[in-house]
């Protein structure tokens, strides 16, 4: 009989008709301390036993690889309070160096924080999240990656106009600093564990929202993006990607001749496709995320649910809530998911 990681490899190859389940969220107040990160990551797989793991830590630590600080007693909502930005005005890109993951103790912290949920779950495929190059950068200038809306406003110190165009040299040589150091540390979280590495399965690859409703053109996306996105996917070849697009109008489509091995979207926003589009990739979907919040339509969540698995029959997938999980998680949302 497959183990659950088999079974997982064996779907992202595109063969067979079954699918396997998984959930992730933040889990604020836990996300400083590496035995109650870890902690709460065990707990959470096997109160629900899900069958594969994606790994989430606290958004912000890219930036706080290359000096930013926050106070992580204060939260507004799932990121701590910035204390001071990495980035406060365009020249200071040129601090944004090359590092060597094991070197840094942010990243070295996380490869050891991965290593020991991996080695929790030796028989299901475990994956790190990893934020794209742009995506990093924009962190850095505490700039969000994402659309600007209702309560999140795309305002840092430093406006993205200025970080990415008053010297687009210096903005380049940032990006590849930061994709030198993400592919460093991609191989590191891959690296088996006796030679150092976190040992893991693959990679959870974000490029957030900045595909999403043209907050980064297509033109631009593709000179300050794609190259060093490709890069860091690089690092990584041989190893499982799966692949995530933000927000609404994020353009999955964009993404289907990438090196990935599956692409997930939420398909229940404005402007993206239903998962049952063929793109030739391996989808990741389910249930809308908002509805596995305490209070939401649990009759809703199962009319989704027997939806995208019998618009998915007889196709491999993975099965999982359209995009992370609210921070207040209904009980009876999980079971439902668990379940399927």
């Amino acid at each position: 009989m497959s183990t659950r990681l088999e079974t997982f490899q064996n779907i992202i190859n595109g063969q067979g008709e079954g699918y396997l389940t998984a959930a992730w969220k933040h889990f604020v107040g836990e996300e400083y301390d590496r035995a109650r990160f870890v902690k709460a990551h065990v707990d959470f797989v096997q109160q629900w036993d899900w069958d594969w793991v994606k790994i989430n830590p606290r958004a912000n630590y890219y930036a706080e690889t290359w000096g930013a600080s926050y106070d992580p007693t204060n939260y507004d909502i799932m990121v701590p309070t910035l204390v001071e930005a990495a980035i406060t005005k365009p020249s200071d890109l040129s601090k944004i160096v090359p590092l060597k993951a094991q070197d840094n103790p942010i990243l070295r912290e996380e490869i050891a924080r991965a290593r020991e949920i991996k080695q929790a779950f030796p028989d299901r495929a475990v994956i790190q999240s990893v934020f794209s190059p742009l995506g990093v950068l924009l962190f850095l200038a505490d700039i969000h990656p994402f659309p600007p809306g209702p309560g999140r406003e795309a305002n840092g110190p430093v406006s993205l106009t200025d970080l990415l165009d008053t010297d687009r040299a210096l903005t380049l040589k940032a990006l590849e600093a930061i994709t030198e150091t993400l592919k460093d540390y991609v191989i590191e979280l891959l690296k088996p564990v006796e030679e150092g590495g976190a040992g893991l399965d693959g990679i959870f690859y974000a490029v957030l929202g900045l595909p999403s409703k043209s907050f980064i053109p297509k033109d631009k996306f593709d000179q300050l993006s794609t190259p060093f996105d490709l890069g860091v996917l690089e690092a990584a070849k041989g190893s499982a990607v799966v692949f995530h697009t933000c927000s609404m109008d994020s353009h999955p489509d964009w993404f289907t001749q990438w090196p990935l091995s599956a692409l997930q979207w939420d398909q229940f926003l404005d402007g993206n496709p239903d998962i049952t589009t063929d793109l030739g990739v391996i989808p990741v979907g389910g249930p809308e995320a908002r509805l596995f919040e305490e209070g939401q339509d649990l009759d809703l969540l199962q009319e989704q649910l027997a939806r995208t698995l019998e618009q998915r029959q007889g196709k491999p997938f993975l099965l999982a809530s359209s995009c992370s999980l609210p921070l207040h998680t209904s009980d009876e949302a999980l079971e439902i998911l668990s379940k399927a």
